[in-house]
């Protein structure tokens, strides 16, 4: 990785991962036995506690994650 530190600005931190996280990069692996879930829809509370940590309104957020909402 001697070459990838002093070309392209990437480090490994101690837990091996590359630094900045932007150039990360991986496989994906499918196998035909494998279920996919989705998480749920989004609720107004959630909706109201991610705007708040967000420093947005709550409608602002509402506009951005509109499809993922439980209400409406």
């Amino acid at each position: 990785m001697p070459k990838a530190e002093s070309k392209g600005g990437i480090q490994l931190t101690e837990n091996i991962a590359m630094y900045p996280a932007a150039l990360e990069s991986g496989y994906c692996f499918a196998h035909p036995q494998a279920q996919y879930f989705n998480a749920g829809k989004i609720s107004r509370d959630q909706v109201e506690d991610y705007a708040k940590r967000k420093n947005l309104s709550p409608e602002q957020v509402e506009k951005l994650l509109n499809v993922n909402l439980n209400y409406r």
